[in-house]
């Protein structure tokens, strides 16, 4: 197996602030990522990444908002790492950088910090559950939920089912 992978770096702040849906962020991952491996089609890196389709590797960070994008898109440019910045018109948003594939050992420095995405989703799962929780209480105050281990192994469904 191949130690090149391409790490994709997410705003979080999109899902959990700004109310985009888990639909639109991850369409902005697939257009970065696609993006990167057209314009460095080329590449040696991207070649062996692409020809071997069944066991690409792929990693989807987070990054909590756009500065926070801004500040690592410098750090890579200034390392002349090769990524692409999605950019979502018309709004002119950043929303997701994508860089091109690599050999792990060569960008891990730069973007070991972050968390995977999935811990994000998985926060914000809970989040729905529990508002959901208390939004359905019925007139004697009890939850449709028995306990908080209920509400924990729904949680946990609901994210597997979604890994």
């Amino acid at each position: 197996m191949s130690n090149i992978v391409q790490y994709v770096l997410l705003r979080s702040d999109l899902l959990k602030e700004l109310g985009w849906s888990i639909g639109a962020l991850v369409a902005q991952a697939c257009h970065a990522s696609t993006a990167v491996l057209h314009l460095y089609k080329d590449d040696e890196h991207t070649l062996q990444y692409m020809n071997d389709l069944d066991n690409m590797h792929k990693v989807v960070l987070e990054v909590p908002n756009e500065e926070a994008l801004r500040k690592i898109e410098t750090k890579l440019s200034e390392n002349s790492i090769a990524y692409k910045l999605w950019i979502e018109q018309p709004e002119n948003i950043p929303t997701c950088l994508a860089l091109k594939p690599y050999p792990k050992e060569d960008v891990k420095k730069f973007v070991g910090k972050f968390k995977l995405y999935k811990a994000t989703l998985k926060k914000t799962v809970e989040q729905m559950v529990i508002t959901q929780s208390i939004a359905n209480k019925n007139v004697t105050g009890q939850s449709r939920f028995k306990t908080t281990l209920d509400l924990a192994k729904l949680v946990r469904l609901m994210t597997d089912r979604r890994n």
